[in-house]
Formats: C-alpha cells, structure tokens, sequence
C-alpha cells in the first residue's frame, strides 16, 4: 500500500524519500505500510527506527513480527528509534529479542541488585553465592565477551521498560538505580574473571586467601548512574595470611584485570571505563589499599574536597564484609568534614573546576556542567548534607532525589523548592539519558543541530505532561528549567537565613539559629552569629527597603560569600544601606542592575580600602551602574570643578576641605572603576597623578590667597613633580614627591621671595597632610615629600631658579642628575615652569656619561639595596626595593636613558613603561629581555596597589597570610583561588628580571665589549 507524504510527515519522518525508499525494500514487500508507519511514530526517530529494523531483519526475521505486533510494536521500535547502539547489539545478538517480546509496563519496574548480579555471575561460570570462579571458569577474550553480552542484553531490557514508562521523570531514579546496580553486578562478574585469569600468575590458595572490596563512588556509589558513565572506584584489600607485598601485588592485578574485563578492545566493544582516580593519591596512589592504609591516609593527608566524594562510598562488589567495614571508618570523617579548616575553600574550588572544565564552545549545550545544569542541583544538595548532616542523620543520603527529600522533612529546603528542585534534577536527567541512548556513549551536551535537538523533543515529550514536539518547545523547557536551577540554588541556600532573621510567615523554611550559623559558617563567615545579627538588621521591618533587601538578599549574599572576606563584605554592606536608607536610586540599581550589585558586593567582601571610603560617600556606589560614570575626570574636568569652588571666596579651612574631598572621591571613582576592570594600570597611575595634580594646585592656590592676603606677592612659586608623580605611575595613597622653585620678581626682594615662598611650601604640605572628618581607617592622605631636592633633606626646601642653575652647574652629584629624570611642572608659574624644564632638559637628556659616573650610579644603587631593604625583609618579596622588582627596573631604565637620550629622542620621557617600550624599539637591551622587565615592573605595581586596596594598609612587601595574599591576587585578576600562583608569578618574574637587571646594569662594559 502506497504511503503518502503527509502520513510519513505526521509520522514524525524527517527524510521523506528516504522513508518511502525503505519502505519499498524487499524485506518490507508484502506488509501493511500503513499499520507500520503507525507503529513506527512511537520511535522519537522514526527514521532511525526504520533503517535499524531493515538492517536487522536479515539477522533476525522475528524482528518484523514484532514491528507489526500491536502490543510489542510500540516499545520495540521505540527502543530501536531511541538508540542505535542497542539496534547493533541486536544485530550482533539477535536472540536478545526475547526480551521485547512482552510490552513495557507503564509504570517503571526494577529488577534487583541480586537478581542481576546472579545473572552476570552465572553468565561467567562463577557461583552466585561466592562470586568464585570454578577451575572451568570461562576467562580471557572469551569471558570478556560473556560478560559484555550478559550486560548489554540486561541494558536491553532495562532501556525498554524506562522507553515504555509513562512518566519518565517518575522512573528515572529506579533507572539509575538499577543502572547502578548493573554495573555492581558486571564488576562483581569482572572480579570473576580476573580471579581466573590471576592464577596463570599466582597460586590458587593466595588468590583466594585475599579479599577485594570495590566501593562504588560518584553516581554508581550513589544509586544514580547514567546510561553510560565512567564508574568511579576505590579498591580495598585484605588477606589473613600473604604477606604485604604480596597482597598488593595481587590485589593489584585484580584491580587490573577487572578494567580489562570491563573496557579492553575485543569483539563485543568494552562497557565503559572503570576509573579508580578518587583513590589516595590520585593517579600517583597504590591502585589498592588495605583498610588501615585508607584509614591513615584519611586521616592525615586527605584534602576536603575528597570527604565530600566519600559522600558517595558504598562497597558494590567483592567482599561485603570488608565493603562495610571501609564504609564504617570514612562515614564519621565524610560528616565532620564540614568543620575541617580550609573546607570552604575545598567546596568553592570545586565549584571553579566544574567551571574551568567546560569548553568554550560547549557551554551553551552543557546540560552537567552549565548554569543551572546538573552540577548545580548536586553541588547544593552534597553542601547542604554536609553542613547539616553532622548533626542530623536523617540528611545523610547518598542519592540527590533521596537527599532532597531527607533535607526538606527535616526543615532544610522548603516542601514547593524541594519539589521544584527534585523535578527539575528528573528532568535534566532524563534529558541527560535520552542522549546517551542514542550511541551509548559518554555526552553530556545537548544536540547542536535542530533535527537532534527535535528528535530529543520526542522522546521526551511525555515527562513534563504536556508535548514538546519540536526543537523551540524542547529548548524553551531547557532554558526555563536553567533558570529555575539557579533561582533555586540560591533561594535554598540563603532566603532559610533570611526567614530564621526575619519576622516572616513560616510558609518557608526557617532554620534554626545553630542550624543558621552552620550554613553561613560553610559559606565562608568566620563569625556567623554577627553574620545573623547584620542580616536581621537589613530584613528587620516593614520598610520598603528592608522588604527590598528580603527579595534580593539570597542573591546578594551569595555574591558576598564569593570573596575573601565575607563578614566585612556583609558589615559594610549594611552599613552602605542603613547610610543610603531609601534612596530610591540605591533601591533601584540593586533591583534592576545585577551587574552593579554584584560588582557592589565583591569589592564589599574584597577591598577594606574601598568600603572605608564608600562609607564616608555611600552616594558614589551609584557609579557602578555605570561604565561611563567610572571613568575617571581628567586634570581639565578636575581643576575646573576646584577652582570654581575656589571663587566663592571660602575660609582657608574650608576650601581645603572641599579640595581634599573632591581628591579622595577620585581616589575612589578611579578604585571602584579599577576593582570592576573598567580601567587598565597604566590609565590607574595616571589618574590619580592628575587627581593629585589638581590637589596640588588647588592648595597651593589657597596657601598662595592666604599668603598674599597679608604680605604683597614678592615672586613665582613652582611646585615640580619627581619619582613616580613626575612619571604619571603611582600608586593609591602615594606620596608626593616633589621640588619648589621660586624666582623673585624684583632682584632686590630676593630674600623677601625666598622666605615668602618658604611660607607658601610650608603650609602646602600642611593644608594637604592635616587630618580629614569624618576621618576613616585608610585616610589617602597626600604627603609632600621634598628629599629629591638638591643636597636632600640637608639642602634648602625651596631655591631659585638661578640657585638651582648654579647648584646643578658646580656641586650636583649624578643621583641628582638621575631623579630630573622624572621632573615634570605640577602647580604654580607657567613661566617659570617653562625655564625651569628648559634648565633641567639639558642636564637629563644631553650629558655625556663617564666612566666614573656610570661606577657612581651602579655603588649609589648596590648602596641602596644594602641599606634601604627594611631589616628582616626578604629581598625576594620586596616589592619597590627586592631584587628584579620596581627599583631594578627603573634604576636600569634611567641609566639607560642617561646614556642614549641625547641619540634616541624617544627615551625622552619620565614614565618607565614608554621608557621600556623606547629602548626595545632602540635595540639597547632585547626586546624579550624588556618585555620580562615590564611584566616584573608591572606586576610589582599591581600587587602593591592591591595590597593597599585590599587590606588598607600600605606595604611593600608581598603578602604573607593566605587570606591577603588571594585578596591580592583577585585584585590582580587571578582568579579564586590562584594566591600561590600570583606568588608563584611573582617570584618567578621577579627572579628573571634581576638577571636581566644585573647584566644590563652591573655589567655594562662586558656587555657592549
């Protein structure tokens, strides 16, 4: 009977010609096409259901009885529609048909863990009471064949009834119950295999004499396996007679002989690979323990994250006494494991690698890894278990589904979430072994192209109770399901805390206290109870905002809890909200602006320095909503908004006050934009150099009003800019360092000049350094450094222009020569500012360097490293004065640039990053050779800065505590997590860049000979 297009097409067919060319084979020649198309659009692929039975009729004809039978038809070719790989095991094992011969029960029904290992055991000629291979065992290729066999035909039956299940979501965890139990039963009939195969090299009574427990972990271990996964193991060993090298010999050889049973090449193609790598040690760990070796091991060297795979243990083959006795000795460690130090950090770094793991391009089909997939829902319910189940039994469940109602009767997650939680863990599952079906293979990623991805509509159709037959519904379901696993993750883990704090209704859960500070004590607070008291003051009420901060919180504390300092990340968020009560603007951003409230509480819980200066200027947490409002002013943008606050004729005290306001609200516009990436270091140095340019004049023009108010103005005032100010690189809350230069406008009031501009350089650095109010913890007071100046702190504060032509002229030493190198005009005359660079330039730039001059230099610089390094530091971890870090760099770049800036135009500059990329262009040292040095310069600047930053205290050393030292590092973009590889980074660098220093400064003459 001839077939139409539009019954092929409400089929489900995908390729129509295709179809009615199959349909025509001879083997379908003399059959009612049409019954069998009906049959055929139960298969999710009915293409694949068609092509599969063609292929197998010719090895098994009952197979077209079956197609056509209307009670087996359904399930048959669902199941050859559902996985091509089971459609070949029937090709190569035809009288495996048997098993389709009965329709699938609706409802999901298990076969036991027994039953199934009395199969697989029987299968290999071992007993199923002992597990024992007789002498007539079947071993070797062949055996490895029986077991497969065995194991695929129970596959066969299993993938059928799951298939014919009306509600799949309600089967899945007996499916991955019995999935689990199958592999138990195909590693105890391995076991079989390898005790026969051992005695062509170990004798009979010795093989028997040693006990092998295999302990399942991960989902086998869990009752939860997958269609197709690796099985996690941890071998154990025990023998009441052989020595110890022998027992591990021999245990070993088991162990081995089990995976080649398993997954070695052969004719029937391997299960799946048996991995022992969670064992002590990992890969470098003996393959099999004793008991006592595992106990000792757990006990002394054993990191967090392996307490909570041991969540999972469960003896599933071998020995069951001695299965037992391993899961006795690591249950008491897996429940206390959450008070072990350093546990929080072992949970997030897991959570990273999960991450970390997923390839670029995957990400958006990842239905195990992702946002909202399967490690989400098993990452919270695993942490949950293990803050609770210390003192609570109940949660103590190995399953997910089973745990997720354990934590929700006993008060842990909300009965709607645990449903919602639970529905959604089925689904993705389901969705997870519907794709794993299809070829039997490892995968965890959604179908890229549209037809898969319909096809996988299909199948799945029934789960939810409704139909999702097309690819958009199927995705739109997905993407739903996503979102809903990551609102849950963070509803579960943080709104309990917020209802235990609140004055809610009891409709959610509501922890109690103990159980409260468990939680937040595993999220990373070291003090919970102070923890509690700041989330009950910001739920507390009836207020808009309090009922705000209840909806946003879970989120809110989450992003709290990611960075290294959560209890001040938390403190400073409330103060924030209690100085900013119901600005409707603060309001809005936390609510509308994810990415602000997120940027908002890293850097809360990241940087002391920051929070101190957001409490006294809560208004400026507004910029983080936006990219444009963190760029920082400009020296125009800045000195415009100062002097016209200086033309309202304010008091001396006042207009200071005003000036150094504005400068520490830059000084924190230009930290939030360099915490939140929007600025890069180089964009970092010179901000806050015009920042404190700007300062600087507006105080000079202060100190200038009042000076003139009383004495008539006698001449110019300069302030010259030198170190790292004068090159546009400093750091947060650096000094100033800098020189004064006046010139008399009459000759003859030369004295009256030089004392009036004493006066003025005098009450400069006094109107800059005097203490602010409201005053905080990290003051980024601007200090008015002046010891650059010729002679030092010996020398006069301020001289003339022509005292400074006639010093430089007859006495000045070549450091002296060396500090103009950086000297730029910061705030006073242009005139004399114009004289003064056009005195200096020549000095700096078109000098030509002796000999003796360069020995200076190189015993100046050794002189320092001698005497500066502060006593008891460690050269190796100062950041300005250590070897190869900021002093090395910049003392090699400045010889550099007194020796060749009169031939290369280019190394005239006072910034040493331009200075570096000047004398690689000129080929003075290496391009690689310079690239090391810039890395070394920068990274030193960045960890410096950081370390002000993070902890409020200036320092030039690297940090020593974990907790600085990761603060540091996520400042300096490594990621969480990363402290020892930022050190690691350093000290390499560091230690690279001193050799590069050493030859280029210390053995100048070796190096141009």
């Amino acid at each position: 009977m001839q077939i139409s297009t539009r019954q092929l097409i409400s089929a489900g067919f995908d390729d129509l010609e295709r179809a009615k060319r199959f349909l025509a084979d001879k083997e379908l020649a003399d059959i009612d096409h049409r019954a069998l198309v009906g049959h055929l659009a139960h298969a999710a692929d009915p293409d694949q259901a068609l092509l599969a039975l063609i292929r197998l009729i010719p090895h098994a004809p009952a197979a077209l009885e079956l197609a056509l039978g209307p009670r087996t038809a359904p399930g048959f070719l669902r199941l050859l529609g559902a996985s091509d790989a089971l459609a070949n095991f029937l090709i190569r094992e035809p009288s495996c048909l048997e098993i389709l011969q009965e329709p699938a029960p609706e409802r999901m029904h298990g076969r036991s863990a027994q039953e199934l290992r009395a199969e697989l055991l029987i299968a290999v000629g071992a007993d199923p009471a002992s597990g024992i291979p007789p002498v007539a065992a079947i071993f070797g290729e062949d055996g490895h064949r029986v077991l497969r066999v065995a194991y695929r035909r129970a596959l066969l039956g299993l993938a059928h009834r799951d298939l014919g299940a009306a509600d799949a979501l309600a089967a899945m965890p007996e499916v991955g119950r019995e999935l689990a139990d199958l592999a138990a039963a195909a590693l105890e009939g391995a076991l079989a295999i390898s005790r026969a195969e051992a005695r062509h090299r170990f004798e009979a009574e010795d093989i028997a004499d040693l006990r092998l427990a295999v302990i399942g972990m991960g989902k086998c271990g869990a009752h939860e396996l997958n269609y197709v996964s690796d099985v996690d193991v941890i071998y154990v060993h025990s023998s009441d007679r052989l020595d110890e090298d022998l027992a591990h010999s021999l245990a070993r050889e088991l162990a081995i002989g089990i995976s080649r049973a398993i997954d070695s090449a052969g004719i029937e193609p391997g299960l799946w690979e048996v991995d022992a790598n969670l064992r002590p040690e990992g890969k470098d760990g003996a393959l099999s323990r004793t008991l006592e070796s595992h106990a000792a091991y757990y006990a002394r060297w054993a990191a967090s994250w392996e307490f909570q795979a041991l969540l999972k243990a469960r003896a599933i083959a071998g020995d069951a006494q001695l299965g037992a006795a391993y899961e006795a000795m690591v249950e008491p460690l897996v429940w206390s494991s959450s008070e072990r130090e350093g546990f929080v950090e072992s949970v997030q770094r897991m959570r990273r690698r999960v991450t970390a793991n997923i390839k670029p391009a995957e990400l958006a089909y990842q239905l195990k890894l992702g946002p909202g997939g399967l490690r989400d829902v098993e990452f919270t319910v695993q942490l949950l278990q293990l803050v609770h189940g210390r003192v609570d039994e109940t949660v103590r469940a190995r399953s997910t589904t089973k745990a997720i109602a354990a934590l929700s009767l006993a008060g842990y997650i909300g009965r709607d979430d645990a449903e919602k939680f639970d529905r959604s863990y089925r689904f993705l599952r389901v969705l997870e072994h519907r794709i794993q079906l299809v070829n039997l293979r490892r995968t965890h990623l959604m179908p890229h192209k549209e037809s898969g991805q319909r096809v996988l509509a299909r199948a799945v159709r029934s789960t939810l109770g409704v139909e999702l037959s097309t690819a958009a519904g199927l995705l739109d379901r997905w993407g739903d399901t996503r979102r809903l696993v990551r609102l849950l993750h963070e509803r579960i883990f943080y709104r309990p805390l917020l209802n235990s704090a609140s004055n809610l209704s009891a409709d959610e859960v509501r922890l109690s206290p103990e159980a409260a500070q468990s939680r937040l004590r595993a999220l990373g607070y070291v003090d919970p109870k102070a923890a509690m008291r700041h989330i009950e003051a910001l739920t507390g009420g009836m207020r808009r905002r309090a009922a705000l901060q209840r909806q946003l919180l879970p989120v809110l504390l989450g992003w709290i809890a990611e960075g290294v300092d959560p209890d001040a990340g938390l403190l400073g968020f409330r103060r924030l909200s209690e100085s900013l009560g119901e600005s409707h603007w603060y309001l809005g951003m936390l609510r509308d602006s994810s990415a602000a409230a997120e940027r908002l509480c890293k850097i809360l819980s990241n940087s002391r320095f920051i929070t101190d200066l957001l409490e006294v200027s809560p208004e400026s947490a507004a910029w983080l909503g936006s990219n444009k409002s963190l760029q920082p002013l400009g020296y125009e943008a800045l000195w415009g908004e100062i002097s016209s606050k200086l033309k309202r004729n304010l008091g001396s005290d006042q207009a200071i006050r005003l000036i150094r306001v504005i400068r520490r609200r830059e000084i924190l516009r230009i930290s939030l934009a360099d915490g939140a990436g929007v600025i890069d270091q180089d964009t970092v140095g010179r901000a806050l150099a015009d920042n404190d340019r700007a300062a600087v004049r507006g105080a000079l023009e202060v100190a200038q009003s009042t000076e003139y108010a009383s004495t008539p103005q006698l001449g110019e005032f300069l302030v010259v800019a030198m170190g790292r100010q004068g090159g546009h690189e400093i750091g947060y809350c650096s000094d100033a360092d800098v020189m004064f230069v006046q010139r008399a406008f009459d000759e003859a009031d030369q004295q009256g000049a030089q004392e009036q501009s004493l006066r003025i350089a005098t009450a400069l650095g006094s109107l800059l350094g005097r203490p602010m109010v409201p005053a905080i913890q990290a003051e980024p007071r601007l200090e008015i450094d002046a010891a650059l100046r010729p002679e030092g702190k010996s020398g006069p504060l301020v001289r003339s222009l022509a005292s400074y032509e006639e010093y430089y002229r007859r006495w000045s030493q070549i450091w002296e020569q060396q500090a103009l190198l950086r000297a730029t005009p910061m705030a006073g005359s242009e005139k004399l500012a114009d004289d003064f660079m056009a005195m200096v330039d020549p000095l700096r730039y078109e000098q030509v360097m002796g000999e003796e001059q360069i020995r200076e230099i190189r015993r100046i610089k050794a002189r320092v490293e001698a005497e500066r390094l502060p006593r008891g530091a460690e050269p190796e971890r100062h950041l300005k004065l250590g070897r190869g870090s900021l002093s090395d760099v910049e003392w090699l770049v400045q010889l550099m640039q007194l020796q060749h800036a009169k031939d290369h135009p280019a190394l005239r500059t006072t910034s040493t990053r331009p200075a570096l990329k000047a004398i690689a262009e000129a080929g003075l040292i290496p391009a690689a050779e310079v690239a090391l040095l810039d890395d070394a310069w920068s990274l030193a600047t960045r960890i410096r800065s950081g370390g002000l930053i993070c902890t409020g205290r200036v320092s030039d050393v690297l940090p020593n505590s974990w907790r600085d030292m990761e603060a540091v590092a996520r400042w300096c973009g490594y990621a969480p997590g990363e402290a020892s590889v930022m050190e690691d980074d350093y000290l390499k660098t560091t230690r690279r860049s001193r050799q590069v220093f050493e030859r280029h400064f210390y053995g100048f003459e070796e190096r141009t000979a």
